[in-house]
């Protein structure tokens, strides 16, 4: 090969090697960008499902306080009624729960309010061995076998020691020892929560709440309307226990 040729194919390799170190460069700042309007992406879509998790539609038609899907707690003839649909898998409905609770308990002594829970089936979708059902059927149960005060109970436990929505999720045993925490007795309850005997309710339940029109947890009425106020579950704990105190 004269020294022509070796030089212009020498030339053509360092052509041909800064071409494809252009295009390694291009690659690495699309891959760059990319990522960055992938993190811009997934924060404004977290943004938008709490948003959208607390955006329930005004247009709910749900029975009074005294269903037979939920927990009541205050007198009849207190001035503001509240109904709280809820989902025990639902981390906005434990933050509500965290930030509601004392108060709306201590409200509910002093006859301020009745307050009415009313656990449903929402993010378990149509697995009957979901945690969402088997929560929400142990706490029918509880409610029937051991009454209010110890269902009131069970309700409270479930939410301190509420699961991650990607899991692990306890075993039912571990919703009945919860159950006997909380004052159930063993042999009354024990057998029918470790059969996740509660479905049937949690599927009645589920199909009033969206019979009702109820599409999002937590959804709270307060007086017949559906309450709003707030961008975040904590913020929407805080003006409900401000408006009827």
């Amino acid at each position: 090969m004269s020294k022509k040729n070796r030089a212009n194919d020498r030339a053509a390799r360092a052509a041909a090697a800064l071409a494809e170190q252009q295009r390694q460069e291009r690659r690495r700042r699309n891959l760059m960008v990319g990522g960055v309007i992938a993190g811009i992406v997934v924060i404004v879509l977290a943004g938008w499902l709490l948003s959208r998790s607390l955006d329930t539609t005004k247009d709910v038609d749900a029975p009074a306080a005294g269903s037979e899907f939920g927990l009541t707690i205050g007198p009849g003839d207190a001035p503001n009624k509240i109904v709280i649909y809820e989902d025990f898998l639902c981390p906005y409905c434990g933050e509500l729960e965290r930030t509601t609770r004392d108060d709306l308990a201590r409200l509910a002594g002093d006859g301020e309010v009745q307050v009415e829970y009313r656990p449903f089936n929402l993010l378990g979708g149509d697995d009957d061995t979901s945690y969402s059902v088997r929560a929400s059927g142990a706490f029918s149960i509880v409610l029937e076998e051991s009454g209010p005060e110890v269902a009131k109970e069970f309700h409270d436990l479930l939410f301190e020691n509420q699961p991650s929505e990607r899991g692990p999720f306890p075993e039912s045993s571990e919703l009945a020892d919860l159950a006997v925490e909380a004052g159930a007795d063993d042999a009354a309850v024990r057998a029918a929560i470790e059969g996740d005997e509660g479905s049937d309710w949690v599927d009645r339940a589920t199909s009033a709440a969206t019979e009702a029109g109820v599409n999002s947890t937590p959804t709270v009425l307060l007086n017949g309307e559906v309450f709003q106020e707030g961008r975040t579950a904590e913020d929407l704990g805080s003006a409900l226990v401000e408006r009827v105190s």
